[in-house]
């Protein structure tokens, strides 16, 4: 009975890792101006490639890769900074294009008909025409044909940028303060994505808004790691409906005296953030692991809304890493990941845990693992992938863009029949 009562749990195990069907795509930065940045895919509990990109494209990935995100279906874009593009690939891995009129760009949004990217820079090539900016920018991508299609100047050193119902939310940092003839920043710009025109300036008094944040529904978190001396770190909790309704600046966020330098969010609408404070007085990092609910911090204008705790053993876990790096929750199954820098020039190490916060294992990575991007479960694995259909003169080709191909490319994805594949020229 016990081993039957154990092959039982056993199978019931597998089925339940089948359903899971984890697929991750894990951004690694590198070390800056090492041309060293790659991609780890990570599939149902194994590493399937450190140097994914490398793999199924035959070159390397660029320098200091900062975000990641699905655009639709068939593509994915990346912000790969130092090397000044904008890598678009399938969720296969296989390179589509690249942009490269926006340089020194940073994170990424979209509405699956366009990309929009902030960036640091002060030119950018729009329609054919260069075009110069005081601050920085947000360039706006169609993926019809992978040009960038118009730009808006917003503040110094843009960062985080999102969707929502139409407009975009783009935090400013001025990051540069420090080395050019500027200030920190301290606004969150509100652009129509459809006309690409700054509608309005948040004021939030809050320095230095820096980093990837995450978005719940209408409420972002957004981070400030103040200057590194005196002002310190905090978070804002930003209200994105509020500011759609008119209300004023100060009623369209709340500031929290806790760091988010790496925040996500989970299935249940909640942020969980790891915050790093870094002060130049003492070279020394503190951190602090919450979780936190947006709807009851608007609510109570911060008041409560913020715990100290995550599901499981997570927190506990994740205090133990010795540099953290990144986290983030699967929204197709809720399992959650951490990663670890380590000290940010060797591997390092991917931890995951089950959605009730179970820990799940560790995986060795690359140099710096930073960024993530989930992909949809769908029963096939990576290396069952092979199948190349057979094209037939009379049957309709597409591209991932939805156009019509008379002359397919060999060694290119198209769609036929309603599913992608690798073109094969049978008759050759």
């Amino acid at each position: 009975m016990k081993k039957i009562l154990l092959t039982l749990t056993t199978l019931f195990v597998a089925i339940l890792t089948a359903i899971a069907d984890e697929k991750i795509i894990l951004l690694n930065e590198g070390n800056w101006q090492s041309d060293n940045g790659r991609l780890s895919y990570f599939e149902n509990g194994r590493i399937v490639s450190n140097q994914w990109f490398r793999d199924v494209n035959g070159y390397k990935l660029g320098d200091t890769p900062n975000d990641i995100i699905q655009v639709n279906d068939n593509l994915i874009a990346m912000a790969i900074n130092w090397s000044n593009i904008v890598q678009f690939i399938t969720p296969e891995g296989k390179a589509v294009a690249a942009t490269e009129d926006v340089p020194n760009n940073r994170k990424l949004a979209s509405d699956g008909r366009y990309v929009y990217i902030s960036s640091y820079g002060h030119e950018c090539k729009v329609n054919g025409v260069m075009k110069y900016f005081t601050k920085g920018y947000v360039a706006k991508i169609d993926v019809n044909t992978f040009k960038v299609v118009d730009a808006v100047e917003v503040g110094y050193e843009p960062e985080g940028i999102a969707l929502y119902k139409g407009k975009l939310f783009v935090a400013n940092t001025g990051g540069y303060a420090f080395q050019e003839d500027h200030e920190y920043e301290t606004t969150v710009s509100v652009i129509d994505a459809a006309s690409m025109k700054v509608e309005r300036n948040v004021e939030t008094n809050t320095i230095n808004l820096y980093g990837k944040m995450s978005q719940s529904g209408q409420y972002l978190c957004i981070n400030s790691p103040g200057d590194y001396y005196d002002i310190p770190a905090a978070m804002l909790i930003f209200d994105c409906q509020a500011v759609i309704d008119g209300k004023t600046d100060a009623t369209c966020f709340q500031r929290l005296e806790y760091a988010a330098t790496y925040n996500c969010v989970n299935t249940d609408g909640k942020f969980f953030a790891i915050g790093s404070r870094y002060s130049y007085y003492t070279g020394d990092y503190t951190f602090n692991y919450i979780s936190v609910d947006p709807v009851e911090v608007m609510a109570t204008k911060g008041a409560s809304g913020v715990y100290e705790k995550m599901p499981g053993t997570v927190r506990e876990d994740i205090m133990k890493i010795q540099m953290p790096y990144g986290i983030y929750v699967n929204p197709y199954t809720g399992y959650i990941y951490a990663t670890d820098a380590g000290e940010f020039v060797a591997a390092g190490g991917l931890y995951q845990w089950t959605p009730e916060g179970k820990f799940v294992g560790s995986y060795k990575v690359y140099i710096n693992p930073a960024h993530f991007l989930a992909l949809k479960p769908d029963g096939n694995g990576v290396d069952e992938i092979t199948g190349l259909p057979k094209c037939q003169p009379d049957d309709s080709i597409y591209s991932l863009q939805g156009i019509k191909v008379s002359k397919p490319i060999e060694g290119q994805i198209y769609i036929q029949h309603g599913r992608k594949f690798i073109y094969k020229n049978q008759f050759k």
